[in-house]
């Protein structure tokens, strides 16, 4: 018996032997292909990769090609072509990597594919969380919110400000009230369990992972993609089932009434209350609260860090829209929602932002064709991997006139769209799939950017200033968290 196993295992140490060396052969000859998988290992974020490789290609900004492992992909980098990837119905479903397969996404708005259920996914969120009624009755908390965060940046004392901790804290708490009717506590057991769920979260399905491109990998899980979401997952399952549990019982308790018609209850209370062919299983429910977590934490957190480092880049810019919310506002009352239409400056900031550093600059999530279909003149054909690379088109010179400078008049001289409609500057998306929760999170962007400027006066943490350089996992972010100190401008008012 003991040379039997002695046997089997020195067979699998061999077997280990040769796919490693198969591994390491076959990334090398990948490597050593031009156009391939080479961004993929290089230092560079891959959207700087492939604007690089669509430049050197004659035509290649318009489209161009490549393959990572047994994956082939499109990138459009020109708004005409990336407008037939976005708005085709060739390209209507979403390639669905194994981690976000393993994390649920599957049945969720994300990568479900298109048809009934996606659909209706679709109708029930933009209806009851992301309609223009919803985001307005949402305001006393977005406000309220907002005003936790001055708070938290006051306590300090002037000492250093971890913007990333703020913010990306804000914005959970956001979420859970806004979605699950819930108030978090990063300090509690609750909180710190849910803020390493949302990491661990991110960083799985912000991990390149070979196994999407080689079947091979994706059976040994040598990365361990696949072990680490089935143990994430049931964390989550447990965690969002004892809120929907909670809901339950709330609602047997009576004292709610209607609350579709009444247009009350948190977002749980209305996937509860849904009935015939809108009503979801239960474990669907898990999926799409999930997802809801990751996409509204993720965008917001991630833009208000950005932008908060242009502003203590640029204090010039920062003193002007301070000015223009001084002039409106005052020093007598805080700054609300219905004071952010007549801020243009600031939302100029917001835009120039987004062009300058999108969160998604490869759309976040790509398109899959899902038959044969011609963009640009050339055909792609069915099973490819369609993306746009929204940060070549933001920073291209022939498109956005001295691209790489920070300029927010830019949009006071042309108003561009952020919302879909001009292709110059999409970073929610296009067509079908586009960001369904991209009013929401600008409202809570240009609120709480208004809130910041108007309490404090921000500067460098020491004598490095900032460091732009970016990290695309899920989302592009700043590689190295912003850190800054907060002068007060004026004292807590109330409102």
């Amino acid at each position: 018996m003991q040379a039997t196993l002695s046997s089997i295992q020195d067979y699998l140490h061999s077997a280990s032997t040769t796919i490693l060396a198969l591994l390491f052969l076959g990334v090398s000859l990948v490597w050593l292909c031009a156009g391939d998988s080479a961004w993929a290992l290089s230092g560079h974020t891959a959207h700087r990769a492939i604007a690089g490789l669509s430049r050197s290609v004659p035509g290649g900004a318009a489209l161009v090609s490549f393959s990572v492992g047994l994956t082939r992909f499109v990138v459009a980098s020109r708004p005409e072509t990336a407008r037939e990837l976005l708005t085709s119905n060739a390209f209507a479903d979403r390639p669905i990597k194994d981690a976000a397969r393993s994390l649920l996404f599957h049945r969720a708005m994300g990568f479900a594919p298109s048809g009934d259920y996606w659909r209706a996914l679709r109708r029930i969120s933009t209806t009851y969380l992301f309609s223009a009624r919803r985001v307005a009755a949402s305001a006393s908390c977005r406000l309220a919110v907002g005003e936790g965060m001055l708070d938290q940046v006051a306590a300090r004392g002037g000492d250093v400000v971890v913007m990333r901790r703020v913010l990306h804290g804000a914005s959970l708490e956001h979420v859970m009230a806004t979605v699950f009717g819930t108030r978090y506590d990063a300090a509690s057991q609750d909180g710190v369990d849910l803020e390493a769920m949302v990491k661990e979260g991110y960083e799985l399905l912000g991990m390149f992972n070979w196994g999407d491109h080689l079947p091979l990998l994706k059976w040994l899980d040598l990365q361990g993609v696949r072990k680490g979401c089935r143990r994430l997952v049931r964390r989550v399952d447990v965690y969002v089932r004892k809120i929907i549990e909670e809901h339950k019982h709330r609602r047997l308790g009576g004292g709610e009434g209607d609350l579709l018609a009444a247009g009350a209850g948190d977002f749980v209370d209305v996937l509860l209350g849904l009935e015939g062919e809108d009503k979801l299983a239960e474990s669907d429910m898990v999926a799409l609260l999930w997802e809801m977590i990751f996409r509204g934490t993720d965008t917001v957190a991630i833009l208000l860090e950005w932008i908060m480092a242009r502003m203590v880049l640029h204090p010039d810019i920062q003193a002007k829209a301070q000015a223009e919310i001084d002039a409106l506002v005052g020093r007598g009352r805080t700054v609300t929602d219905a004071d952010i239409g007549s801020l243009p400056y600031l939302q100029c900031i917001v835009k120039e932002t987004l062009r300058m550093h999108p969160p998604g600059p490869l759309l976040s999530w790509a398109r899959l064709a899902v038959h044969d279909a011609h963009v640009g003149g050339h055909l792609v054909t069915v099973g490819t991997t369609a993306m746009v690379n929204m940060w070549a088109i933001a920073h291209d010179p022939e498109i956005w006139p001295e691209p790489d400078a920070f300029r927010p008049e830019r949009f006071a001289e042309e108003d561009v769209s952020v919302l879909g409609s001009d292709l110059r500057l999409a970073p929610f998306g296009a067509g079908r799939r586009i960001c369904p929760g991209r009013a929401l999170a600008l409202a809570t962007v240009h609120l709480w950017l208004a809130q910041l400027l108007h309490r404090f006066q921000w500067v460098p943490a020491d004598a490095c200033g900032v460091d732009l350089s970016e990290r695309l996992n899920m989302s592009l972010e700043m590689e190295k968290p912003l850190l800054c100190k907060a002068k007060t401008r004026l004292r807590p008012v109330k409102y």
